[in-house]
């Protein structure tokens, strides 16, 4: 890879601030990917994620149940030990904009229906991860300071 492009994935200036909103949302979005993966905390698994997936017109469901929880089993896991930060949050921002129109949007605003405020909410700390970099005691803080 260009080592310019690599740099400008893992450069970051933005301090201690995002230590914790990676920390929270990236154990959010583990559990999240668990559920639909592998069936725990009250999850469908990829057999029952797929189903409803297909139910609301997402097909092929299970293809669909299976991107989505990689892409917030392993995005979570990338930005709860801060390793291709950026990227992890662009994954997961669409995941979860997807989400939103998809999903949540037809229940109005609150969680309380089903609606979507935290999807969006989840979106917006993802685009923001992703404007900003892992910050300080990341991995990819470790391995800009490395490569420059």
């Amino acid at each position: 890879m260009n080592n310019r492009l690599f740099q400008r994935i893992l450069s970051t200036n933005a301090g201690w601030a995002p230590l914790t909103l990676r920390i929270v949302v990236g154990i959010i979005f583990i559990a999240h990917g668990a559920q639909k993966l592998f069936g725990i905390w009250g999850g469908g698994g990829l057999e029952g994620t797929g189903q409803f997936f297909a139910s609301i017109g997402l097909t092929p469901g299970y293809l669909m149940a299976l991107l989505a929880g990689v892409a917030e089993f392993f995005g979570g896991l990338a930005l709860l030990v801060g390793l291709l930060v950026r990227p992890a949050a662009a994954v997961l921002a669409v995941t979860m904009l997807v989400a939103v129109f998809a999903v949540h949007v037809e229940h109005g605003f609150f969680m309380s229906n089903n609606g979507y405020e935290y999807s969006l909410a989840l979106f917006a700390a993802s685009v923001t991860l992703l404007f900003s970099g892992a910050g300080r005691l990341s991995v990819d803080a470790t391995l800009a300071t490395r490569s420059s």
